[in-house]
């Protein structure tokens, strides 16, 4: 069996790459009707990925645990999961004010592939070696390989390559059984079923993927004291529209006036969590800033030193 016909066997067996005849006549339909079938699609998703909620949880935990000890969280992936995962860890300095490289999205083909195919990127174990080599990883870090298929040689080799270094790893994939959550310490399957456009896994498969993605950072970050109750307190405020939201946030969280805001804002230098610590403790900015350093930047465990 030469390699291709191998290939297009394994493919058959993935529930992803499934033929659905049943929506054969699509392109007949009118634009509203289908609207309506994608819709209807689409709301099996959360379903799916509320099945895995035990597993998202667990690697939750431990990459909590690495990043609470100075390890970084790297997502690796080819196509849509690779764009998905660059997406992700962009996302995390101004949400979270995340240090430069804490959280990196690694796609295979390099930063081009986010917007052309690089051929054969996807295909090279070896290229998620040399990438991930390129980080120089350690056993404090979390390697998440995100594959729909599951299959993808760039994400499993990732992968496998992160677990002989010793870090965390969290296999994504949208299939059952696949090699990928095999391969990975934290296997997280959401199986959403076959696409509307068969195969097409930017689809459910990729709206599926987002969702935990989602979860892995967002609570990671509420885990490491990144947020204070539901507020973003480690917001970077980088642009009008964040400097506007870090002021709502700093009211929202002390109920002070404007001009008292105003104040704390400028005394902390525009950081909303020593802000909120100078208004809530009574306390001038250098001492909240040494009661955040002490507390490892968690508020909560500020305001508790400080008796607030």
């Amino acid at each position: 069996m030469t390699d291709a016909h191998r290939l297009q066997s394994e493919l058959a067996t993935l529930t992803t790459e499934a033929f659905r005849p049943e929506l054969a006549g699509i392109d007949q339909l009118p634009t509203l009707d289908i609207a309506r079938l994608m819709n209807g699609e689409d709301t099996g998703v959360p379903a799916a990925v509320a099945a895995r909620l035990p597993e998202i949880a667990a690697a939750v935990d431990a990459i909590a645990d690495r990043m609470e000890r100075g390890g970084r969280l790297v997502y690796a992936g080819a196509g849509t999961a690779g764009r998905l995962g660059v997406l992700d860890a962009s996302e995390c300095p101004p949400t979270f004010n995340t240090a430069p490289g804490q959280v990196v999205g690694l796609i295979a083909g390099g930063p081009g592939a986010l917007v052309n195919s690089v051929e054969g990127a996807e295909d090279s174990p070896d290229l998620a070696r040399a990438d991930l080599d390129a980080l120089k990883l350690t056993p404090d870090d979390s390697v998440v390989g995100v594959s729909a298929s599951g299959r993808t040689p760039y994400a499993i080799g990732a992968v496998e390559h992160a677990r002989a270094a010793g870090a965390l790893t969290v296999g994504l994939s949208c299939n059952a059984n696949s090699a990928l959550a095999g391969a990975a310490e934290h296997g997280i399957e959401v199986v959403v079923g076959p696409e509307l456009l068969t195969g097409s896994t930017r689809l459910k498969a990729g709206t599926a993927q987002k969702l935990v993605l989602n979860m892995l950072s967002t609570i990671t970050m509420i885990r490491l004291g990144k947020t204070y109750g539901n507020l973003m307190v480690d917001v970077r405020a980088s642009n009008a529209k964040l400097r506007a939201r870090s002021r709502r946030i700093v009211a929202q969280a002390t109920g002070a006036e404007d001009a008292e805001i105003e104040r704390a804002l400028t005394e902390a230098d525009g950081e909303v969590k020593t802000a909120i610590l100078i208004i809530l403790a009574g306390v001038d900015g250098d001492t909240a800033t040494r009661l955040l350093e002490e507390s490892d930047g968690r508020l909560r465990a500020a305001l508790g030193k400080a008796g607030a």
